[in-house]
């Protein structure tokens, strides 16, 4: 029965610093937990940059011949 156990020994800790010391580790927890997590702004770069990737591999050629061609226009223009 209980009344054959020895009495507990009282705690080392008082309860408030008990909770105090809980609440300090709980806190370092969530810090390493939300260390794992992504941004917002690192999940949109992974979602935008094949975006972006394909866009430059389709326009930038075409878009940089461009200009090109018309900068060469306009320094023959004015060579004139």
């Amino acid at each position: 029965s209980s009344a054959d156990l020895p009495p507990a020994p009282p705690a080392i800790l008082s309860e408030h610093v008990g909770r105090q010391v809980a609440a300090a580790f709980g806190e370092l927890s969530d810090a390493f937990a939300s260390r794992g997590k992504k941004t917002f702004d690192e999940m949109a770069e992974e979602m935008l940059r094949p975006m972006l990737q394909d866009w430059l591999d389709n326009n930038l050629p075409t878009l940089v011949e461009r200009l090109v061609r018309e900068e060469i226009e306009r320094v023959a223009r004015g060579a004139q």
